[in-house]
């Protein structure tokens, strides 16, 4: 038989892997299959070559041990253990696993206790309420399905914002290595516009004879798009997309008498722009980021010159939201603060939970002023170039009251207010407890406003729109959540935010040093909702947002 390719031994790979979590043991082992098929997905040299050369190991997440099955898989199309895992559990069961919140133990469970074995045997017998009925299974698990499962049909296929980077940095490498004749290896896809969830892992390379190039597949896996000098921005840009930004441009291009095609913008046999920016200009408009072409109204703003000047990674002054040991985090408010300086920051933003959130340390009052007096003489040795800044996280309650006293949050630099529970209340009592937050004098910045966790649980049902004219009124600062699991508030709301006042904070609610770097996700979501540096209270130098700050606990000692 022939040989399987990267993409079919990834496929093989990811079901050994999800079959190696039904059987259960060590969680690890599984998780480590899973890496590792996600790494051939997105390899940009032949697995042939690789195999060949004994250099499976070079791969992200392949040791010697993952390298055999992958040596195997691909020269037979199979392994022994993976068709002795697939006599155990029918293939329509490991859809179940793509449900959040839906373990290997329930999804095995469920199909031998209740005989489901497929996603749309799932979904019948959630809606029939046969699940809630079974003992070990119940009400709870079924609601969690029924709120899941549209999840795991939107997000089939998509990787996490960071974890394509990761994988398109190693391709990048990897391409550079085997290739050293090709010049602008560039990521495109919707990698490059910014989406929170990518599905299009794609790399554009321009080669010294385009002609002798591979033509793109169409299957999922890295698509990897090799163009002249000539062709190349033109290649880049339909291979960036979306597809309704292109369509706009080629209907504006028509207009002028040109035609826009993958090899470049046309008049008649000529060839007017083969580069990105000669292409915008060449039909009209300003160069467009890539962050901005989801048609959308970005190409009428060109038209107008009314393109936003996006925030960018050196325009943020300092970190807000980060969480050290005194509650969930892992590291000190020294040792924090200090890799905050050291990526150049001028402050630090320390928010620690509060007392209501037992789960995660949650700080007493007595802790407050322990920290408070840490955070005061570490100021001194920072002397006026770096400054701890000291807030908290304080939970919104049920009732939409903060879980502390006025003269505990007057303490505070800052208060972010977040709701960390009771999510299942309806739309309007949930809108109404962050209104009632936003109203609170001592609110800095409302959290992660919608709760939502990508590929794990929808947000909480609110007004949102109700909610960003709240955060305006009350000048309530919106924060768009840097963490790659949330990226929340939703770029698709940053427009409604801008428009109605409102100013918005890049925080990466760290919990330990790596998770700083998160900021870059933040700023990344912010682009992609036309966000410019004059809106992002942490843009602020440390004079400024220093004052900003004095003057709202000086208004709010005002109205007290």
């Amino acid at each position: 038989m022939p040989l399987l390719d990267a993409r079919g031994v990834a496929s093989l790979l990811r079901e050994y892997a999800q079959r190696t979590a039904l059987r259960g043991g060590n969680p690890y082992r599984a998780k480590a299959y899973s890496r590792a098929a996600d790494s051939l997905a997105a390899l940009a040299v032949p697995l042939d070559v690789l195999v060949a050369e004994d250099r499976l190991t070079e791969i992200p997440g392949v040791g010697d041990a993952i390298a055999d099955i992958i040596t195997k898989l691909h020269r037979t199309g199979s392994h022994p253990s993976l068709e002795k895992l697939r006599k155990e559990i029918p293939e329509g069961v490991l859809e179940m696993l793509a449900v959040p919140g839906l373990r290997p133990e329930k999804v095995l469970r469920l199909y031998k206790d209740l005989g489901i074995a497929s996603l749309a045997e799932l979904e019948a017998a959630a809606n029939d309420d046969r699940i809630k009925k079974a003992k070990g299974l119940g009400a709870a698990l079924q609601t969690k399905i029924l709120q899941n499962l549209a999840i795991a049909k939107s997000g089939e296929g998509r990787l996490h914002l960071h974890r394509a980077a990761a994988l398109l940095a190693d391709a990048k490498d990897s391409i550079r290595k085997s290739r050293p004749e090709l010049k602008r290896v560039t990521i495109a896809g919707d990698f490059r516009r910014g989406c929170e969830l990518v599905a299009d892992l794609a790399i554009v390379a321009e080669a010294p004879e385009a002609a002798k190039a591979p033509k793109p597949s169409p299957a999922d896996g890295l698509q990897f798009l090799l163009t002249d000098r000539k062709h190349f921005g033109a290649t880049l840009l339909f291979a960036t997309g979306s597809t309704a930004h292109i369509e706009q441009l080629q209907a504006l291009a028509a207009e002028k008498g040109m035609r826009l095609e993958a090899d470049g913008l046309h008049k008649g046999r000529t060839l007017v722009a083969g580069e990105e920016e000669d292409i915008y200009r060449a039909i009209g408009l300003r160069f467009i980021d890539p962050e901005l072409r989801e048609g959308r109204g970005e190409v009428e703003l060109a038209l107008q010159g009314k393109l936003p000047k996006l925030v960018t990674d050196n325009d943020l002054r300092g970190i807000i939201h980060c969480h050290t040991d005194a509650s969930d985090g892992t590291e000190t408010l020294e040792t924090m603060a200090k890799a905050t300086r050291q990526r150049g920051f001028e402050y630090f933003g320390v928010a620690d939970h509060s007392k209501s959130a037992h789960y995660a340390g949650g700080l007493s009052v007595e802790e407050i002023a322990q920290q408070h007096k840490e955070a005061e003489r570490l100021n001194k040795r920072f002397g006026k170039d770096f400054r701890i800044l000291k807030g908290i996280e304080s939970d919104i309650l049920a009732d939409g009251s903060l879980d502390y006293p006025d003269d505990v949050l007057e303490r505070f630099d800052f208060v972010v207010a977040s709701i960390h529970g009771r999510f299942k209340l309806d739309r309007k009592a949930q809108t109404q407890r962050l209104l009632r937050a936003i109203a609170n004098p001592h609110t800095t910045i409302i959290g992660h406003m919608t709760g939502r966790q990508l590929q794990r649980r929808p947000g909480y049902e609110i007004d949102v729109e109700k909610v960003l004219r709240a955060c305006a009124k009350h000048d309530v600062i919106v924060e768009i959540n840097a963490h790659p699991w949330r990226l929340d508030l939703d770029w698709r709301w940053h427009q409604a935010a801008l428009e109605f006042g409102c100013m918005l904070s890049i925080n990466p609610d760290a919990h330990s040093i790596p998770e700083l770097d998160h900021m870059r996700w933040g700023v990344v979501m912010a682009r992609k909702g036309g966000v410019p540096a004059d809106r992002v209270l942490n843009a602020m130098t440390l004079a400024d947002i220093t004052r900003y700050l004095r003057q709202k606990r000086r208004s709010l000692a005002r109205a007290a």
